[in-house]
């Protein structure tokens, strides 16, 4: 921090877009999750000013007792029919939805088993669960069939994984967790966070994406990313979302989300719907970004999403790539351990429908000038 290497909590003053404002100083933003641009779409925030008007700023309360509106309820109605699921719970959160639902439905006598890249709220939930909790390697359905062969035994099972995982962007292998699920008579919950409005001929994340949507019991969303707000929700069977409801600490005493959060999620959906142009634009940049950064020589591991990272494996290499790219006007994001593995170190880089070629032209150029100065391509 002294040395003026330190990435973290840069104070952004203007609102979330393509392009941000920092301390005077412009940057293109590719650091964020705002995969649709929808942060700043005059719909999404006339909805979030017409729920303030209406309902005020706040619930000061949690939904299991004077915190839920009618707001609440429509979107978790129009959320159960978008997912083509019995019944949706939201939470104030996308961090305590997994944490609020795992805990919530694995008992003594369960076993739950995740990805070992999980995401640290799959992990928290895990630890806060009375069942037992195992890890499998990273997208290895050979290591989960292990892992349940040598544990499962009489007692329940729940299988938890990212469907697109938040460092480096691959998509877990769905149809062999089904294979192994079936085999084992195990439940899978997939946490839908970076897949939302993404993956799937609808936008309806991984399970619509493989065609499996009936194989997953519980998907696990989140309204921080393309829904451009914040809060989370379950979706699944309703007798499982009920029992949710009841026994979930995370959900009973904690605040329910703000009208203007829940409105913005309402309009946001909307246009997810309506507007299928929009996720065939982030699509188009996503491939022009890959192709663009793998041209120039960088190792963008296994990435088949809107995430896309540059691996370079070495820290201080990341951290000068880092603040080359700051320095010229792009925003990104270092990741070291522990986020990532050792020796793994990388710059995530994250796409919108609605950066422009002439901004990802840009950024390609910069990329490509600083990664050569630093040897790193």
């Amino acid at each position: 921090m002294e040395q003026g290497w330190y990435p973290y909590f840069k104070a952004i003053d203007s609102g979330a877009d393509t392009e941000v404002m920092i301390k005077g100083h412009r940057l293109i933003m590719i650091g964020s999750n705002n995969y649709l641009g929808l942060t700043q779409d005059p719909r999404v925030k006339a909805a979030s000013i017409a729920a303030i008007e209406n309902f005020g700023s706040g619930c000061t309360g949690s939904r299991f007792l004077n915190g839920t509106l009618a707001l609440h309820e429509e979107l978790e109605a129009r959320l159960a029919d978008f997912m083509k699921k019995e019944a949706v719970l939201i939470f104030s959160t996308g961090f305590t939805t997994n944490q609020g639902t795992i805990s919530s439905v694995v008992g003594r006598k369960d076993l739950v088993v995740g990805d070992a890249e999980n995401h640290a709220s799959i992990v928290d939930g895990t630890r806060l669960a009375f069942g037992q909790a195992y890890k499998y390697r990273h997208n290895d359905m050979a290591d989960l069939d292990r892992v349940l062969t040598n544990n499962k035994k009489n007692h329940g099972a729940l299988v938890v994984s990212d469907g697109v995982f938040s460092m480096g962007g691959d998509i877990v292998d769905l149809p062999n967790m089904v294979k192994v699920a079936r085999k084992h008579g195990v439940r899978i919950m997939i946490d839908d966070a970076h897949s939302l409005g993404v993956l799937g001929a609808h936008g309806r994340g991984t399970a619509e994406h493989y065609g499996l949507e009936n194989e997953v019991d519980l998907v696990m969303g989140t309204f921080s990313k393309s829904f451009a707000s914040i809060g989370g929700f379950i979706a699944g069977p309703e007798e499982v979302v009920h029992f949710i409801k009841h026994t979930s600490r995370a959900l009973i005493f904690q605040a329910s989300p703000p009208p203007a959060a829940v409105a913005a999620v309402i309009a946001a959906l909307d246009i997810l719907i309506s507007e299928p142009e929009r996720r065939e634009r982030l699509w188009k940049n996503v491939t022009k970004m890959r192709e663009g950064y793998q041209q120039l020589g960088f190792n963008t591991g296994v990435s088949q999403t809107p995430i896309i990272p540059l691996l370079i494996g070495d820290d201080e290499k990341t951290f000068n790539f880092w603040k080359a790219l700051y320095e010229a006007g792009i925003f990104s994001n270092p990741v070291i351990s522990p986020a990532v593995p050792p020796g793994h170190s990388l710059i995530r880089t994250s796409y919108m429908a609605t950066h422009t070629d002439e901004e990802l032209d840009k950024v390609l150029e910069i990329c490509g000038k600083v990664g050569k100065k630093l040897g790193i391509i």
